[in-house]
C-alpha cells in the first residue's frame, strides 16, 4: 500500500486542509503483508471520521491499512472538523466540499475509478451520519454505504437529556433552524427515498448511547423496504468496536472486481 497525507487548498472552504489516502499497491516480497491492486482504476472508499477526530484517526486507531491491502481498494479519509458534514450555518461549506470538490480533487490527484459501482462511503459516529446522509442524498453515486455507531437520528440529539450535541457545535452547524424534516435529517431522507438506494450497512453496539437512534433508523429503512444489513451486537462507542466492525464492512462491500496479487 501507498500511504499519502495530502495537504491542499479547498476552494469551497477558502482554506488549506488535508486528507489521508491509502492507495493499493501490488507487493510480493513485503514481510507480513501481501498487497494487491485492481484490474484497472481501483475502486474507492470514502471513510469519514467522527466528531472529535480528523483525517488521521482511522490509521491511528484501527488496522485499516492492513485490512485493505489485499483488496485493491483505495481509501480516502477527508478532514471536516466538527461540521456534521453540513454546509454550516455559521461556518464553512463542508457538505459542498465533501460531495462536490473532494471527489473532483481525488480523481485529479490520483488514479481512481469514477464509476458509481466502484464507489463506497462509510464512517463512524458523526461520520456514520455523514455516510448515510451522502448515500441517501445522492444514491446514484454509490454502490454501498455503511454506518458504524452513527448519529442516525440527529434531530433527537439536539436536546437529548443525557447525550446532547454540544450547543456551540450545533449552533455553528445548523444555527437556530430545525433539522427534523430537512436534508440534514437521515430519517427524513429515508422517508423521501426512492427504490434506487444503494445497499446500506448499519452497525451499532447494544451498549452504545446511540443504539436507540440506530434502531429507529433501521426500523424506518425496513419500513421502506430498502436493502439493509444490520449488525446490532454487544459493544460500546469505542475503537475496539470500530476496529472490528470496519473489517466486517470491508468484507461486506460489493467490490466489483477481484484484486490481483
Amino acid at each position: 500500500m501507498a500511504l499519502i497525507r495530502c495537504d491542499f487548498f479547498a476552494e469551497t472552504l477558502g482554506l488549506s486542509t488535508s486528507m489521508t489516502v491509502i492507495l493499493p499497491q501490488r507487493t510480493r516480497s513485503q514481510i507480513g503483508l501481501t498487497g494487491a491492486d485492481a484490474a484497472g482504476d481501483p475502486p474507492v472508499l470514502y471513510l469519514l471520521h467522527g466528531l472529535s477526530d480528523d483525517d488521521t484517526i482511522w490509521l491511528r486507531r484501527t488496522a485499516i491499512e492492513r485490512y485493505v491491502a489485499p483488496l485493491g481498494l483505495a481509501v480516502v479519509m477527508p478532514q471536516v472538523g466538527r461540521s456534521f458534514y453540513a454546509d454550516e450555518e455559521h461556518g464553512n461549506r463542508y457538505w459542498t466540499f465533501l460531495s462536490e470538490e473532494l471527489p473532483q480533487l481525488c480523481h485529479g490527484f490520483f488514479r481512481l475509478s469514477t464509476r458509481p459501482q466502484d464507489t463506497f462511503v462509510a464512517g463512524l459516529s458523526m461520520g456514520g451520519y455523514g455516510a448515510m446522509k451522502w448515500a441517501l442524498r445522492e444514491p446514484d453515486r454509490f454502490a454501498a454505504a455503511a454506518s458504524l455507531s452513527g448519529a442516525l437520528d440527529l434531530a433527537a440529539r439536539a436536546g437529548h437529556p443525557t447525550h446532547p450535541i454540544d450547543a456551540r457545535v450545533w449552533h455553528t452547524a445548523f444555527g437556530d433552524r430545525p433539522v427534523a424534516g430537512t436534508d440534514d435529517d437521515p430519517l427524513a431522507l429515508l422517508d423521501r427515498a426512492g427504490t434506487a438506494v444503494p445497499p446500506l450497512y448499519v452497525a451499532c453496539g447494544t451498549e452504545d448511547f446511540l443504539y436507540e437512534d440506530n434502531v429507529r433508523f433501521v426500523e424506518a429503512a425496513r419500513a421502506k423496504g430498502l436493502p439493509l444489513t444490520v449488525d446490532f451486537s454487544p459493544g460500546e462507542h469505542d475503537w475496539a468496536y470500530w476496529d472490528a466492525k470496519i473489517a466486517d464492512v470491508l468484507a461486506w462491500l460489493p467490490l466489483p472486481d477481484r484484486a490481483t496479487d
